[in-house]
C-alpha cells in the first residue's frame, strides 16, 4: 500500500497519496525486500520524494544489519565466501534484491560508495566471483537442473509428465538468465532439480537481481564504478 500510494504520487502529484504513503510507512530497521515486505522500497521513495531525515535513517538503521560486520539480533549472517544469507528458501533473491535497494539508496546520496561496493559484491557473487555461477546459462558451471517445469520437459511434440521432475539429466531447454534460489549457509549448493528451496526459479528472484546488474552496469557506463 505504501509503495503504491508513493508511484502513485510521482506519476500524479496528488498529495493525498503522499500522505496516504507516510501514513501506511512503517519506521525502524527492516528485514528486507521480497514479495511480501516492501518497507525498504517504500522508505526509498519517501526519502527521494521528501527528502525528510527520518527516512534516511531508516535506510541506514535497515543497511546497519545487513552489511559485514553487524551485531546483534537482526543482523544478518555471511556465508564463508560473503553471501549476505538472509534466509535458506531462496537465499540469493533477498541478498539481490537488497543489493538493488542499496544501488538506489546510493543514488539519493546515502554512503554511496559502501553501498555500491556492497551490492556489487553481492551481484559478483551471484554471477560467479567465488567459483560458480547461480544464473541459467552464465558464467562457469551455472546451473542445468532448475527447477522449472517447462524448462525440464522434452522437446515438443514428444509428451510431459511429472516424472521428469526426477530426471537426472540437465534440463532439454536453457532457461536463459534464471537466477536460482541459491547456496546454504556455509556456501553448499548441489544443482539437483528436485530441491525446489535452492534451485527454483521465480520471478521475485529475478526482480531485484536484474535491476541490480542494471545499476552496476550504469554505473560502470558513468565511470562511478569499475
Amino acid at each position: 500500500m505504501a509503495v503504491g500510494a508513493e508511484m502513485l504520487y510521482l506519476a500524479t502529484n496528488n498529495s493525498q497519496y503522499l500522505t496516504d504513503a507516510e501514513s501506511f510507512h512503517q519506521h525502524g530497521s527492516q528485514w528486507g525486500q521480497s514479495w511480501e515486505n516492501k518497507y525498504t522500497a517504500s522508505m526509498v521513495l519517501l526519502y527521494h520524494i521528501t527528502k525528510k531525515d527520518v527516512y534516511k535513517q531508516d535506510i541506514k538503521t535497515t543497511f546497519g544489519n545487513w552489511l559485514p560486520g553487524a551485531t546483534g539480533p537482526s543482523a544478518v549472517p555471511y556465508t564463508p565466501k560473503g553471501l549476505a544469507y538472509r534466509t535458506k528458501w531462496g537465499s540469493l533473491r533477498h541478498a539481490a534484491n537488497q543489493a538493488f535497494i542499496a544501488l538506489i539508496a546510493a543514488e539519493a546520496g546515502i554512503n554511496p560508495t559502501e553501498y555500491r561496493n556492497w551490492a556489487k559484491s553481492q551481484i559478483g557473487y551471484i554471477l560467479g566471483d567465488t567459483g560458480r555461477s547461480y544464473v541459467v546459462g552464465f558464467g562457469v558451471n551455472p546451473p542445468t537442473h532448475e527447477h522449472h517445469r517447462a524448462a525440464s520437459c522434452p522437446v515438443m511434440p514428444a509428451s510431459c509428465s511429472h516424472d521428469f521432475l526426477d530426471m537426472k539429466y540437465p534440463n532439454p531447454h536453457i532457461l536463459y538468465g534464471a537466477l536460482v534460489g541459491g547456496p546454504g549457509q556455509n556456501d553448499e549448493y548441489d544443482d539437483v532439480r528436485t530441491d525446489y528451496v535452492r534451485n527454483e526459479v521465480a520471478l521475485d528472484y529475478n526482480a531485484g537481481f536484474q535491476g541490480a546488474v542494471a545499476g552496476l552496469k550504469s554505473l560502470h557506463l558513468r565511470h562511478i564504478l569499475h
